[in-house]
């Protein structure tokens, strides 16, 4: 197939679903953070946490500063008290006590020594809650399982395209695990980033490895980055629209107003150009006379004087 009729049919394409629904945009289920602490001194030392099972990161405060990168800590977050790790500590803006967790403690070769059986366990469990599943034939997909660290519960973490009635299933998990269990519908970029892999440009998923952070994009941020709207270019193996997007939009609006829109007509040496084309990446413009001749020029060249555009020089 040649590339015009591979384009030849997209303006036809739904490619609404790619879109991050009003209730899927700020879907990020698994958090690091509990309850907020209530205050903060100036100069308290602020650092960052990962959470193993889950990737996310969160902000967390200790009683002194001498956690290195890579310590291991113990912290309480949404589900109960668990196991993280110290990426670094954190400069710059303060922000919101109500954003931060609060250390209780370094863990210990015991805490390390059993974080490590666990993943064990949450093998085994997978398999078990995975067969549970099938044997109910409830359409819900297994992402993740994980055991607390200093908590009797489980937490079973799991995909669908519906609300599911897994009320029997807990019923048996309990009866098998004889602890507290707890599911948790997340979607599908949770799983994305919970996951990983290899997106199309090669590279770890964004959200799995960048930034944990999962921002709401749209279309129209394709759009004003001049993207063709092909479904299969400008969407992540999650089946959203790439987490890219909304990562480089900054960029392309701030650049986007320092040059002529496509379309803009640009008297220059006493004629009459048309911008065709617009290149962010590569800082060029496409202009065409009205005879039909085509320059480049970069965008560095572009001056606006009095709301009008015009080539220094």
């Amino acid at each position: 197939m040649s590339d015009s009729d591979e384009y030849e049919n997209i303006d036809d394409e739904d490619i609404s679903a790619l879109e991050d629904s009003p209730d899927q945009g700020e879907q990020a289920v698994i958090t690091g953070v509990g309850t907020g602490i209530e205050s903060l001194d100036p100069g308290t030392p602020i650092y960052r946490l990962r959470l193993f099972y889950s990737h996310e990161t969160f902000l967390a405060v200790y009683r002194d500063d001498n956690l290195a990168a890579g310590a291991m800590v113990i912290v309480p977050t949404r589900y109960g008290r668990d196991i993280a790790q110290v990426i670094g500590p954190v400069r710059g803006k303060t922000p919101s006590a109500s954003e931060i967790a609060w250390i209780d403690r370094s863990a210990s070769p015991e805490d390390i020594e059993k974080a490590r059986n666990n993943k064990n366990l949450e093998k085994e469990a997978f398999k078990i809650c995975k067969q549970k599943i099938e044997n109910h034939k409830l359409e819900m997909k297994l992402v993740l399982v994980h055991y607390l660290l200093e908590e009797p519960k489980i937490l079973f973490f799991f995909t669908a395209d519906n609300r599911v009635d897994f009320r029997e299933l807990v019923k048996d998990l309990v009866s098998v695990f004889k602890t507290r269990i707890e599911l948790r519908q997340i979607g599908v970029r949770d799983e994305a980033r919970v996951v990983g892999g290899l997106g199309v440009c090669g590279r770890g998923y964004c959200c799995h490895s960048v930034s944990d952070k999962l921002k709401p994009v749209s279309i129209k941020m394709a759009k004003d980055q001049n993207l063709s709207l092909n479904s299969m270019k400008i969407s992540g193996p999650c089946g959203r629209l790439l987490c890219c997007l909304s990562y480089e939009n900054a960029f392309y609006s701030e650049q986007q107003r320092l040059v002529p829109q496509e379309g803009a007509r640009i008297t220059h040496e006493n004629e009459v150009w048309r911008v065709t084309e617009v290149n962010i990446v590569t800082g060029q413009l496409k202009l065409s006379a009205e005879d039909g001749r085509l320059i480049t020029v970069p965008a560095s060249r572009f001056e606006r004087v009095e709301n009008r555009w015009r080539i220094k020089g």
